[in-house]
């Protein structure tokens, strides 16, 4: 079963990519936590049916690799049901749905139902704009047998531009374009409800100062993840996974059974009660992508046993 926490950067790949069977198998880009190969907008239509033909050699010799969650962007759900029939399909991860509404989304899911395979559904079209439109898409995501197979949801922030006939200006974040308040808005629909979603992509290259401060809005916002759209982003994004101690430190204090309800640490109030869900999740991310402190990445995940070990020591 994937796990949302490990997402991290989301590289895209045209499933028209001389290197596909490299990437997919780790040989190439061996960091990655998670790949989507594409079949829709990265592909034109006069190249479908050799992405396909691509994509299908590529999984009949794909090789298990538990480090790396791999799916495939389907075009539509005629697509789906062609992938699905190729051999070694059941090596994928799931599937990333596109331009997904409540009106559309059966079509693909009634596909992967008796599968174990999971779903991401893309929120790109005009009825994001509409509360009333997602929270009924939500309620449908709710449906019994559904839920379990939702691994989050994905914001295209492109599309939704757009619609606007807006594209993303080159010197601010996402949030400070009008889809800034139509994130927030998906955050409180979805997250309260158990739905997590992973943000847009960053389009431009040659500003990674702005992509990591767009990276420190996404993370206030609670995306679980990013998709990339070239590998020279990948190590940025997932350096803005890494926790700050000062984080870890605090999370582990307020999971110790012997703590106060209410206790100050690092100059900061911190309350039992309402911050142990954050608490679970800080300590979780720290597990997978590392601890930052004082300027250094610290990868071993030791690292945390060691910090709880520090604060029982007596005093």
């Amino acid at each position: 079963m994937a796990n949302i926490k490990t997402l991290g950067a989301t590289l895209y790949v045209p499933a028209t990519h001389k290197d596909l069977q490299q990437i997919a198998d780790g040989e190439l880009l061996g960091e990655l936590r998670s790949v989507i190969f594409c079949t829709e907008d990265a592909v034109a239509d006069s190249e479908l049916s050799y992405s396909l033909f691509n994509l299908s050699l590529v999984l009949q010799q794909m090789i298990d690799r538990p480090t790396t969650e791999r799916f495939v962007r389907v075009r539509n759900p005629d697509v789906m049901q062609r992938v699905l029939e190729m051999p070694g399909s059941e090596k994928l991860t799931g599937f990333v749905l596109p331009k997904t509404t409540r009106h559309n989304f059966d079509a693909y899911f009634r596909q992967v139902r008796k599968t174990s395979h999971m779903l991401m559904p893309t929120l790109e079209t005009a009825e994001v704009f509409d509360e009333a439109e997602m929270k009924m898409f939500r309620q449908c995501l709710e449906q019994p047998g559904v839920r379990e197979h939702i691994l989050a949801l994905r914001i295209g922030g492109n599309d939704l531009l757009a619609l606007l006939g807006m594209r993303r200006p080159r010197n601010v974040t996402i949030y400070k374009t009008p889809l800034g308040v139509v994130i927030s808005k998906l955050v409180t629909t979805f997250r309260p409800y158990g739905f997590m979603l992973t943000a847009p992509v960053f389009e431009y290259l040659d500003n990674p100062a702005l992509l990591a401060q767009e990276m420190e809005e996404d993370l206030a916002h609670g995306m679980v993840g990013k998709t990339a759209i070239h590998p020279s982003q990948v190590a940025l994004i997932e350096r803005h996974y890494r926790v700050p101690r000062n984080d870890v430190e605090v999370a582990l204090r307020i999971m110790d059974a012997a703590s106060p309800a209410v206790f100050k640490m690092h100059d900061s109030m911190c309350e039992v009660a309402t911050h142990r869900a954050w608490a679970h999740g800080v300590v979780e991310q720290a597990r997978v992508f590392g601890i930052h402190h004082a300027g250094e990445d610290i990868d071993n995940v030791d690292a945390i046993a060691a910090i709880h070990l520090q604060q029982n020591q007596p005093k």
